[in-house]
């Protein structure tokens, strides 16, 4: 059962021993909407187009073995429901040469979403940001995955790139790569 709508998540930064709850976190989507990406002489455009039946995207297992935590000053931030259990997390990576924070990777287990988990998560990212006087938080996300982009618009995030060969000699062959950004104000370090 969903946890009620006034739920307060605790986040905080991940250790190495919740490596294997981040691991465990189901990740995949369902969506009834993706985004086409079409192609122009000079650049693309996206148009949003219904897929019937809805369509279930669920990621590969990593094939690197990560450990979850601050890794080189690059933190996993955790969303822990009252009941102790993994809402969600973000990982992120800060570039010092172009001021870049990169989110690397964002998930948000089923019964959490739209709850505000993905938000709360992506604030602490920004806050994390701001602490390291980043210019703009970055993230790469696939044309497919239409609930994750409407929500990092909704975010403040707009679209900044794209590549169409990222996902090619993956099990995500014809998806595109959306690059989307946004900037980091009140930086409080440079």
């Amino acid at each position: 059962m969903p946890p009620a709508d006034d739920t307060t998540y605790e986040i905080r930064t991940a250790t190495p021993e919740d490596t294997g709850l981040v691991e465990a976190l189901d990740g995949s989507f369902t969506t009834a909407t993706v985004f086409q990406v079409e192609m122009a002489e000079n650049g693309f455009t996206l148009r949003e187009t219904p897929v019937d039946p809805p369509l279930t995207k669920v990621f590969p297992e990593g094939e690197e073995d990560e450990e979850y935590g601050a890794k080189e000053g690059n933190p996993t931030f955790l969303a822990v429901a009252p009941d102790g259990s993994l809402a969600g997390f973000v990982s992120v990576a800060y570039a010092r040469w172009n001021r870049r924070l990169t989110v690397e990777d964002i998930e948000v287990a089923p019964g959490h979403r739209g709850r505000g988990v993905g938000r709360a998560l992506m604030s602490r990212a920004e806050e994390f940001a701001r602490e390291r006087g980043a210019g703009h938080v970055w993230l790469e996300v696939t044309n497919i995955n239409a609930p994750a982009i409407h929500a990092y618009r909704r975010m403040g995030f707009s679209l900044c790139g794209l590549d169409t060969s990222l996902y090619e000699f993956t099990a995500s062959a014809g998806e595109y790569a959306l690059y989307l950004s946004k900037p980091c104000r009140g930086a409080t370090s440079g």
